[in-house]
């Protein structure tokens, strides 16, 4: 299935650097405080962590057949994808709101938690913009190793935003926000050539 002679330590790195900051996971403690308290102080944190990157897998494998569905091709889904990040990226340095999420606490850990705040279409789209510059087995270790912060964020979430403090959050938030705004950019390049 994987090609493990293709695994490399340079694409897991800037492969899980633009994951960790597409799910932006400590730029969402402020919103996941607040479902916690509005779902009875509780969060699933193995539920959500496990829905969300079944989700991520899923489409890492099947989005190619999902394209090719469509009449598309990675290329043009890169490109597309890198609008996308590029638009998550000025959301999260310019404090701005373009993305709407639904804002239901009654669905529980899955939705709104696993989709679409931890794997939204932002995450699933930069997957498949990824796949276009890089291996398979990079891209599915990174993804792993997400779900494992994604899975220490949730069930530490009263330890990290007693930590970080309200300055903290809005620092990582924006610090993650230009390194987006940077791989965008790299991604948009690298594919557009070809469809211009």
């Amino acid at each position: 299935m994987f090609d493990f002679s293709k695994v490399s330590f340079q694409q897991i790195l800037t492969i899980s650097f633009t994951l960790f900051a597409v799910i932006d996971i400590l730029g969402s403690v402020p919103v996941l405080v607040t479902l916690k308290s509005k779902m009875g102080g509780q969060i699933r944190s193995l539920q959500a962590t496990l829905a969300s990157g079944a989700l991520m897998i899923l489409f890492l494998f099947l989005g190619q057949q999902f394209l090719n569905l469509l009449g598309l091709d990675v290329k043009s889904f890169a490109v597309a994808g890198s609008i996308v990040i590029f638009i998550l990226g000025l959301e999260m340095v310019l404090g701005l709101e373009f993305f709407k999420g639904d804002n239901n606490p009654k669905s529980g850990s899955v939705v709104p938690i696993a989709f679409p705040l931890i794997a939204g279409s932002g995450t699933l789209t930069t997957i498949m913009s990824l796949k276009a510059n890089y291996y398979d087995v990079n891209i599915f270790i990174s993804i792993l190793i997400n779900l494992v912060v994604v899975f220490l964020v949730l069930h530490s979430l009263k330890w990290i935003e007693k930590a970080l403090g309200p300055n903290g959050l809005i620092v990582v938030r924006k610090f993650f926000g230009v390194i987006l705004l940077a791989i965008a950019i790299k991604i948009f390049a690298t594919n557009a050539h070809g469809l211009l």
